[in-house]
């Protein structure tokens, strides 16, 4: 018995020590947000095309069809956003085809522009 405990251990410690002996050194890897930054990478300011299927006044947010969104590393799929001004909640209706450009706004997927198709 005493011998097992004594094994495990050993074999605890010497399992924990070797993680770290083998990590790779990552000092040079870029650590900033950069999917979800504020600004767009690169000058990327490319808009998606998106089908508007709920418009939410009084919650300011506007539920997309949406493309692929690249600058915030989001697939395609269908998702509510904020939007930035309130106008746009009056430009679009549900149905609508729009172009739009969503970004990360105070830690919010914010619709910064919206132009309709």
């Amino acid at each position: 018995m005493k011998k097992s405990m004594m094994l495990s251990a050993v074999l605890v410690a010497a399992t924990g020590a070797s993680g770290t002996a083998f990590a790779d050194d990552m000092s040079g890897m870029k650590m900033s947000d950069d999917a979800m930054s504020h600004t767009p990478a690169s000058g990327n300011t490319a808009m998606t095309d998106a089908v508007v299927r709920h418009v939410d006044a009084s919650g300011g947010t506007i539920t997309l069809k949406h493309g692929a969104l690249a600058n915030v590393g989001m697939p395609a799929m269908t998702m509510a956003f904020k939007a930035k001004d309130a106008a746009m909640l009056k430009e679009v209706k549900e149905g609508d085809n729009v172009k739009v450009r969503v970004e990360n706004v105070d830690g919010a997927l914010t619709i910064v522009k919206l132009a309709k198709q």
